[in-house]
């Protein structure tokens, strides 16, 4: 296994090259935007060269699809008056110090109560996490029975905060939801989740896939364009 690249127009194609027991040549973009390309055992560096020139417009294609789901939320200072967002809609942040440590939500504001020594930024966290627990549970069990004709099993619903990913999925049924997701409109969040569970049946972005995700959630694309400007 070695490190590569590859200079295409403007564009350089980091790739991680894998010799194997194999006739042709297999390239595998994956949603971390990484670069697998597996060539048989005899395969000279030319003709590697010149497989991954023929198919370098659809990796281009693959990896502008995988950066497009990519998390863009800007950075917060944390000062009264700045928007935060929660389930697509924008509330004006107050804080207090109090006794205790708690979120509230009313009349367009987002209220944070925090305790003297401890920062209104963890106290919101906390909050975003409980309520991404919740409220991505309850749309993975209804989304799940879209799905039935398909024999997946989701075996655990991870959330945690990714720098890359709105969402991902492992071949073993295991989803993994970004805890920033919480703050996009409903049907965005819907969006994310059926699209990771349509990797539970099609691994990677074919045909296929697209087209029953289309089934599925028939205006994902309005979702997807949604959560893009919303979160940015």
């Amino acid at each position: 296994m070695t490190e590569n690249k590859l200079k295409f127009g403007s564009a350089t194609i980091n790739y991680t090259l894998h010799f194997q027991e194999r006739k042709t040549l297999g390239i595998k973009v994956y949603p971390d935007c990484s670069i697998h390309v597996f060539a048989p055992i005899d395969a000279n560096s030319d003709v590697i060269h010149s497989k991954l020139r023929e198919r370098a417009p659809w990796i281009l294609r693959q990896l502008n699809e995988f950066l497009s789901y990519h998390p863009l939320t800007p950075p917060r200072k944390f000062i009264p008056g700045e928007t935060h967002l929660y389930l697509g809609k924008q509330y004006k942040l107050k804080l207090q110090v109090s006794d205790t440590n708690q979120v509230k939500l009313k009349s367009g504001e987002l209220i944070i109560l925090h305790k003297i020594d401890v920062s209104p930024k963890e106290v919101l966290n906390s909050w975003y996490k409980t309520k991404a627990t919740d409220y991505f549970t309850k749309t993975l069990n209804k989304s799940i029975d879209l799905f039935s004709k398909y024999s997946i099993e989701v075996t655990t619903l991870q959330i945690r905060k990714m720098s890359k990913r709105w969402g991902s999925c492992t071949t073993d049924g295991k989803i993994i939801l970004n805890t920033e997701l919480i703050k996009a409109p409903k049907g965005s969040i819907e969006y994310v989740i059926i699209h990771e569970l349509c990797h539970l049946v099609h691994h990677n972005h074919t045909k296929a896939f697209y087209d029953l995700q289309q089934k599925i959630i028939p205006d994902w694309k309005k979702w997807k364009e949604q959560l893009e400007r919303t979160m940015i």
